[in-house]
């Protein structure tokens, strides 16, 4: 957590990947052999009410407690593997750069935030994700876990106090498994899309997969008010019938999973670029006359001194159309959005950090369409 942020605050969220026995697919993608979990945020939300969203939520200083030092290796990062220099021309993105030393804490922002991605994941759908020990091990067995009640029990004083979960992580004799977590992207709210008074958030993505769903899942009923779980293809599905809705940096990610049919598949690779680490990305938004863009890095409309904090009122806008923009434009990174469940992905750049770019998909009456 930096306290010393003045126009967006830090948080953390997970892709949560779970195994599922095969059933007729929705989508002409054919079928997919795992899941993610989705949670519904509540119609009361101050950001974001009634969306879809991967569990996740804010950074807080429990997150960076030094006390977590006594429940990890004492190796660097805590056993995790060190990231590798960014590429030329790169740099690492600030919320894992920063020097969080600096800031009173000797928990590396890598370690903060994966354990601030698994709290609220406890927080928000009762998923606990734990090694017993001082890990990595494999994960605690579902019979080590509390009975229903104790764990609805700790699970609200952890709600309560986000120190209550190196609580529970001690009185299990247990560690949240963060090496499970993979790197996965980065977002920025852009400084058209900030909630009530002005909230934006800094949020690391990290993916999970798991072989199969956790046994313990349910919604508090007070931040989340339902469960889904959905492949990517069917979320698509789902998004476009407007079945469900989910803002645009989920839509982006369940496109680029959806190169991914197979969960051994989508963990090989996660696993294979886990070190590679990930570039900030903050859309800027370019308006239409018919339609929206949120433009992203590599885009060739992107500016080149991105307006991050939003002081200098920068307003792009065009009297031209979409499709015009479209025609006339030949390197793409960006979203389209035509209304709140019309969005395309168009992205032809080369793909950084060893990722892979999603597949276009357009959520209108379009079927699925090739790669770029």
């Amino acid at each position: 957590m930096n306290p010393r942020l003045r126009h967006w605050r830090e948080a953390a969220t997970l892709l949560l990947a779970a195994g599922t026995p095969g059933r007729p697919p929705r989508s002409p993608l054919g079928p997919f052999d795992y899941e993610l979990l989705l949670l519904r945020r509540s119609s009361r939300s101050g950001f974001m009410p009634g969306a879809h969203v991967f569990p996740g939520g804010l950074a807080e200083p429990a997150d960076f407690s030094t006390e977590w030092l006594g429940l990890l290796p004492a190796s660097p990062h805590c056993g995790l593997g060190a990231v590798k220099p960014p590429p030329p021309g790169c740099s690492r993105a600030p919320l894992f750069a920063t020097d969080r030393e600096s800031l009173g804490s000797q928990l590396p922002g890598e370690v903060a935030f994966r354990i601030c991605a698994l709290r609220e994941t406890f927080e928000e759908a009762g998923i606990l994700l734990l090694v017993p020990g001082r890990g990595p091990a494999p994960p605690l067995p579902a019979e080590r876990l509390p009975p229903a009640a104790e764990l609805g029990e700790w699970r609200r004083r952890v709600r309560e106090d986000a120190s209550c979960f190196l609580r529970l992580c001690r009185h299990l004799g247990c560690a949240p498994n963060i090496w499970a977590l993979h790197e996965w992207s980065n977002w920025l709210t852009p400084v058209g899309r900030a909630g009530p008074g002005g909230r934006r958030y800094d949020t690391a993505f990290y993916l999970c997969c798991l072989q199969q769903r956790p046994p313990h899942v349910s919604q508090d009923d007070q931040e989340v008010t339902a469960v889904l779980w959905s492949s990517p293809p069917e979320a698509i599905e789902r998004f476009k019938s407007q079945e469900i809705w989910f803002p645009p940096p989920q839509f982006y990610e369940f496109c680029r999973l959806c190169n991914f049919s197979s969960l051994e598949e989508l963990q090989q690779f996660s696993s294979a670029r886990a070190l590679e680490g990930c570039e900030r990305w903050m859309p800027v938004m370019l308006s239409a006359a018919d339609g929206s863009i949120q433009l992203l890095p590599g885009d060739e409309l992107y500016p080149e001194d991105p307006d991050y904090t939003g002081e200098k009122k920068i307003i792009m806008s065009t009297d031209k159309k979409v499709e015009d923009l479209m025609k006339e434009g030949g390197v793409f990174h960006r979203i389209v959005m035509k209304d709140i469940n019309n969005l395309a992905v168009y992205v032809n750049i080369q793909a950084k950090y060893k990722h892979i770019n999603p597949l276009m998909i357009k959520c209108d009456n379009s079927d699925y369409n090739s790669r770029l």
